[in-house]
């Protein structure tokens, strides 16, 4: 199953990549492609997603063949292109984060939440910039 995993977040991470350089130069845009590309990996592969996520696998150290470095480099890359799009924006002056490391884990556990509520609660209204929302807020975006 690790491997299954891996390969999710692979391509996870390859979707990132590609949103950051198709967003071109702009901080900004760079920091909402790669937002809006987690959010979109999440709604057209709900299967990855959920294995990745959402508890169907629970490895334990001690009896198995999975590492302590296995499971905490698990989604590494995809938390860095993020970190490193915030950091941008920070850089720019278009963010007013004093800490996006910090930062980036928040709003990476932002994109999770919304990302998990739109799979489980699909009849709900969410309003059309709900993720603009978050992405705003938790990246300290001036508006």
């Amino acid at each position: 199953m690790l491997a299954v995993v891996q390969q999710a977040f692979a391509e996870l991470e390859s979707r990132l990549r590609c949103a950051v350089e198709e967003a071109g130069d702009d901080p900004r845009k760079r920091l909402y492609a790669v937002c809006n590309a987690y959010l979109e990996f999440s709604q057209s592969h709900p299967e990855r997603y959920r294995t990745m996520f959402g508890g169907l696998w629970k490895p334990t150290l001690g009896d198995s063949s999975v590492t302590e470095r296995d499971l905490t480099t698990l989604g590494h890359e995809g938390l860095r292109i993020l970190s490193d799009a915030l950091g941008g924006c920070v850089t720019a002056g278009c963010s007013t984060s004093t800490d996006p490391a910090a930062d980036a884990i928040a709003l990476w556990l932002g994109l999770h939440g919304f990302a998990h509520q739109r799979a489980v609660s699909r009849v709900f209204p969410w309003p059309a910039d709900t993720a603009e929302r978050l992405i705003t807020a938790l990246a300290h975006l001036d508006t």
